[in-house]
């Protein structure tokens, strides 16, 4: 049986009890948050992972991390060195989006080398294999996604990014209301060529119950995938959109009827104004389920810098209510990400994550607040150390300045306020 499935038999699983023990949560609580899709636990019955990862409702917002090759990078040390150093600074998944050199050797390594769940876009290496094999990526039939889907999931893979949003419906809404950017998920973008190709209904969604099966047969979360995000601020929440979200609601609930867990996937790019409404329309349409954003990023223009620009975006959507954040790294929209970028990116998203949960009044994340500021009280520089996001850069700083006192910081000196006062509050 799935988690849900024996969530609606009432039956609190070795893993439930885990996840609420370390979320801090009532087993019984996480039992009818699964029961009601507001939490799911990604785990596939195949995979073997030393860090299971629940998302969702009253749990601590958590943060995924892509790696994977591409057509230029297809060397899977770095990649896999990237899983090492995103979870060394907090992430709680890593997503393989691999398209480059041989991908189910690349992907045995991933699910074996990650202590953390793994999940895939399929429809990647439904293409690639097609380029390789027919000369196009356009040429793959259901079979060729059914094998796929099949072949992944018993190599473990917890969870699938599946665009079946992605319809004759929503094609037909986004022809009508043009945007600027038009489809930016390569995923959705590839099943959207693959529908003009052959003027067929998106296979994905006409065999949606057929991939279901598949997914039950190993608990494999679905991640209902945002095809038709937006790519630019001056596209997003428009028709295409919300047309799109639409459809992820109705295939969420036969899922769920299913006894297969469910995320929806979100966006993209959104300005500032627009990102609590977003959330509001997807927990009310999706009918409360995870909520996964990428970013989102608040505008455009910050290439180089865009995981500043997500971060920002990322801590506002946290804080009201979305439970995933996709990281965005610094490269992002100009080219594969290095080792460096990965580790920016995960603890950009960390902190924008941490930031949400304060509001979300997660009680670990107030905690952990209330001890670093503790230790700056106490001008106890090797506690802050430790308790900062990352302590190799904040070693790095402390130890790169000498100040005349060694109970302050070169910033303030002598004129330290915290020093200042703590002598004045002694009168």
């Amino acid at each position: 049986m799935t988690q849900l499935e024996y969530a609606k038999n009432n039956i609190i699983t070795p893993l439930m009890k885990r996840i609420a023990g370390e979320e801090g949560r009532n087993p019984n609580l996480i039992l009818r948050w699964i029961k009601e899709g507001r939490v799911v636990i990604l785990h596939n019955q195949k995979h073997n992972i030393k860090k299971p990862c629940a998302v969702g409702w009253g749990l601590r917002t958590k943060v995924n991390a892509n790696i994977g090759t591409s057509t230029d990078k297809s060397q899977i040390n770095d990649e896999l060195k990237k899983i090492e150093v995103a979870v060394k600074y907090g992430a709680d998944t890593i997503m393989d989006l691999s398209i480059g050199g041989n991908l189910k050797k690349i992907r045995k390594e991933v699910l074996s080398y990650s202590p953390v769940p793994v999940g895939t876009v399929p429809v990647y290496e439904i293409a690639v294999n097609a380029q390789k094999r027919k000369g196009n990526f356009l040429k793959f039939s259901i079979d060729d996604i059914l094998d796929t889907l099949e072949l992944q999931a018993k190599e473990g893979v917890d969870f699938f990014t599946i665009h079946a949003g992605v319809t004759k419906r929503s094609l037909n809404t986004l022809k009508e209301h043009k945007r600027l950017m038009g489809i930016v998920s390569r995923g959705g973008a590839i099943l959207a060529t693959w529908m003009s190709y052959y003027k067929k209904e998106n296979p994905f969604y006409a065999y949606f119950d057929r991939v279901l099966d598949i997914a039950y047969a190993y608990d494999v979360t679905i991640s209902l995938g945002d095809g038709l995000r937006p790519g630019s601020i001056l596209d997003s929440t428009d028709k295409a959109q919300i047309s799109e979200l639409k459809i992820l609601g109705e295939l969420a609930l036969r899922a769920k009827r299913k006894n297969i867990q469910v995320i929806i996937e979100g966006p993209g790019h959104i300005p500032l104004d627009e990102i609590q409404k977003n959330i509001a329309l997807e927990k009310k349409i999706c009918h409360r389920a995870p909520f996964y954003v990428l970013g989102p990023l608040v505008t455009d223009i910050a290439a180089g810098y865009d995981h500043i620009s997500a971060s920002i975006g990322a801590a506002c959507a946290a804080s009201a209510g979305a439970d995933f954040l996709c990281y965005v790294t610094a490269s992002e929209h100009l080219r594969h990400p290095s080792i460096e970028d990965v580790r920016e990116g995960v603890i950009a998203s960390k902190i924008a994550a941490h930031a949400g949960d304060i509001v979300k009044g997660v009680k670990s994340a107030i905690e952990w607040d209330r001890k670093m500021s503790e230790a700056r009280k106490k001008r106890d520089w090797k506690k802050q150390i430790t308790l900062s996001t990352d302590p190799d850069k904040a070693r790095y700083y402390r130890n790169s300045s000498k100040p005349e006192l060694l109970d302050v910081c070169t910033m303030c000196g002598k004129y330290c306020s915290i020093k200042l006062m703590e002598q004045c509050l002694k009168l």
